[in-house]
C-alpha cells in the first residue's frame, strides 16, 4: 500500500464517521453531530484569554475559524493514523474509535442535549471503524485494485450524501417561515421618533440605529438555535409565587413596547466594535416577574438559551421601573432574526450582554448568586457588570494621512446614565469640548464632532467621555475581563 493511498484511507474513514454521525444528528438533534458537539466544548473550555484574543483578532469570523482549524487537526490525525496502518488498520481503527468516545463524552457534556444524543456520536464511531477497515482490507489486495478504487468512491460518494442530509434534516425546521408568519409586531407604546441631528453619519460616525445585517454578534453558539415561535415556550419559576409558562402568542398578545437601547459586549476592548444600537420590540421584563410573584432574598435572574448557555442578572437591575428591560420579540421593525434570538430574547440597558441579553431565551429562574453560577461567571468573568462609561474615535482612522483641518468624530456611551460631554485633545495638549448630537435617551450612545487646525506632521488625538452623572472615563488602560475595559482611545494620524 503506497503512503498516497495509506493517507486517503485515513482521510475517507474520518469523514466517513463524521458524515454519519452528522446524518443521525440531524433525526436526534443537530448539535450532537460530532463536529459540533466537540467544537462547542471546546469553546467551554477554552481559557478566556484565548477566547478573547478570538474575538479581537478574527471578529465574527471566529466560529468560523474554531471549525476550520478543527477540520485541519482532524484531517492530520487522519492521515497519520493512516500511514500508521499501512501493515495493519489498528492505528486507524484506533483513531475512529476515539473520535467516538470523544464525542459521546462531548455529548453527555452538552447541557441542550439528551441521552438520545450519545447515538450520533456511537454511529460515527461504528461507521468510521467498519469503512476504514472495510477500505484497509480492498488496498491492502493488489490484484483487486480496480475493487479498490471503486471502495475509495463509493465511500466518498456515501460520506458526502450522509453529509448533506444531514444537514438538510437537521435544518429542515422552517425558522424563517415562522418568522414570516409572526408579521408585524407594532408596539402599544412606540418609542420616540430618532431626532434629527442624532449622528454624524457624514463626519464618520456610525448611523444612529444599527441595522440587523450590522449589528455585532458575539455569543458562543457554534450552530445557531433553530426554534420556532409556534413551539416556544418560556419557563419562569424558582423563588416565585406562582410557576408560569408563556408562549409566544401569550406575548404577543400583550401590549407591546417598543424602546430604543444600545447593547455592549464586554469583550469590547478601548475602541472596538461591538457596541451596536436598535429598536426593541417586546414585553417589559419587570412586568413580567412582577406577575409571577420574585420573592423576598431572590437576587439572581438565572436565565438559559435553548443551546444551554446561563447568564445571571441581579433581580434588583431588572426590576427597576425605569430601567426598561425587556423580553424582546422584535428587532428594527421586524421579528428578531434568528442570529439575534429569535424566537426572543433579554434586552437589559447599562449591563454588559454576558449578563443581560441572553438570546434564544427559554427558561427564567428566580434564585440567589451564591445558589447557581452563571456560564461565564465560572470563568473567571464578574458577577455584576454595569456598563463602564466609554468614547471611541472612529475618524480619522490610524495612520490616515489628512489634510490641515481635521475633522475628528465618533461615538460614546454611558447606558442608562447617558453621555453629557465629549472632550479631544491633541498631543497632549489641552482638552476641549467636542461638539455632541442629538441625545436620544440614556439607554443609547451618542455621537460627537471636533474641528482641528493642525500643522504638518504626525498626531495623535485622544478622547473621554463625562455621563451625566458627572464620572469621567479613566484614562488607566484596563483590559474586558472581568468586567469591562476601560481607558482614553487614540489615534495616530498624519496631517500632510
Amino acid at each position: 500500500m503506497t503512503r498516497w493511498t495509506a493517507a486517503l484511507l485515513g482521510i475517507l474513514g474520518v469523514a466517513a464517521a463524521l458524515a454519519a454521525g452528522h446524518l443521525v444528528a440531524g433525526l436526534v438533534g443537530p448539535t450532537a453531530s460530532p463536529f459540533l458537539a466537540v467544537g462547542n466544548t471546546a469553546i467551554d473550555f477554552t481559557p478566556s484569554p484565548l477566547k478573547d484574543f478570538a474575538v479581537r483578532t478574527f471578529g465574527t469570523y471566529d466560529k468560523l475559524v474554531l471549525l476550520v482549524g478543527m477540520a485541519v487537526v482532524i484531517v492530520a490525525l487522519a492521515v497519520v493514523a493512516g500511514l500508521l496502518s499501512r501493515e495493519s488498520p489498528l492505528p486507524g481503527t484506533v483513531l475512529a474509535s476515539a473520535l467516538g468516545v470523544v464525542g459521546v463524552a462531548a455529548v453527555l457534556y452538552r447541557p441542550d442535549l439528551g441521552q438520545l444524543g450519545v447515538l450520533a456520536p456511537v454511529a460515527a464511531g461504528v461507521v468510521g471503524v467498519l469503512v476504514f477497515r472495510w477500505l484497509h482490507g480492498l488496498a491492502s489486495r493488489p490484484q483487486v485494485r480496480s475493487e479498490s478504487r471503486r471502495g475509495l468512491l463509493i465511500v466518498a460518494g456515501a460520506s458526502v450524501i450522509a453529509g448533506v442530509g444531514g444537514q438538510f434534516v437537521g435544518t429542515r425546521t422552517d425558522v424563517e417561515g415562522s418568522r414570516r408568519a409572526v408579521g408585524e409586531l407594532k408596539p402599544v407604546r412606540p418609542a420616540p421618533a430618532i431626532p434629527d441631528g442624532a449622528d454624524f453619519v457624514g463626519d464618520g460616525t456610525p448611523g444612529f440605529i444599527t441595522s440587523n445585517q450590522d449589528f455585532y454578534r458575539v455569543d458562543t453558539a457554534l450552530s445557531v438555535p433553530r426554534l420556532r415561535a409556534e413551539d416556544w415556550v418560556l419557563r419562569v419559576h424558582g423563588m416565585v409565587d406562582r410557576e408560569l409558562n408563556l408562549r409566544y402568542e401569550d406575548l404577543r398578545r400583550r401590549d407591546l413596547v417598543e424602546r430604543t437601547i444600545t447593547l455592549t459586549c464586554v469583550s469590547n476592548e478601548v475602541g472596538g466594535p461591538y457596541v451596536s444600537t436598535a429598536n426593541f420590540v417586546g414585553v417589559p421584563l419587570r412586568d413580567v416577574l412582577a406577575e409571577a410573584g420574585v420573592r423576598s432574598g431572590a437576587d439572581q435572574l438565572f436565565s438559559t438559551s435553548a443551546d444551554g448557555w446561563t447568564a445571571g442578572t441581579p433581580v434588583d437591575v431588572v426590576m427597576e421601573e425605569d430601567r426598561g428591560a425587556l423580553i424582546a420579540l422584535g428587532m428594527n421593525g421586524e421579528p428578531l432574526p434568528v442570529e439575534h434570538g429569535f424566537p426572543a430574547r433579554l434586552v437589559v440597558p447599562g449591563l454588559y450582554g454576558f449578563v443581560s441579553a441572553t438570546k434564544w431565551v427559554v427558561d427564567l429562574e428566580l434564585t440567589t448568586f451564591a445558589a447557581k453560577r452563571a456560564y461565564w461567571l465560572d470563568r473567571g468573568w464578574a458577577e455584576k457588570a454595569p456598563i463602564k462609561t466609554m468614547s471611541r474615535i472612529d475618524r480619522p482612522k490610524g495612520l490616515a494621512k489628512v489634510p490641515g483641518r481635521v475633522t475628528v468624530a465618533g461615538v460614546a456611551w454611558a447606558q442608562p446614565t447617558g453621555v453629557a460631554k465629549v472632550e479631544v485633545r491633541v498631543d497632549g495638549g489641552p482638552w476641549q469640548d467636542a461638539r455632541l448630537a442629538a441625545a436620544v435617551n440614556g439607554s443609547t450612545w451618542r455621537m460627537w464632532r471636533v474641528e482641528l487646525d493642525l500643522a504638518p506632521g504626525g498626531h495623535t488625538v485622544e478622547s473621554r467621555a463625562t455621563d451625566n452623572s458627572g464620572f469621567t472615563q479613566p484614562q488607566e488602560r484596563v483590559e474586558p475581563v472581568p468586567d469591562g475595559a476601560t481607558g482614553w482611545h487614540s489615534i495616530f494620524f498624519t496631517v500632510e
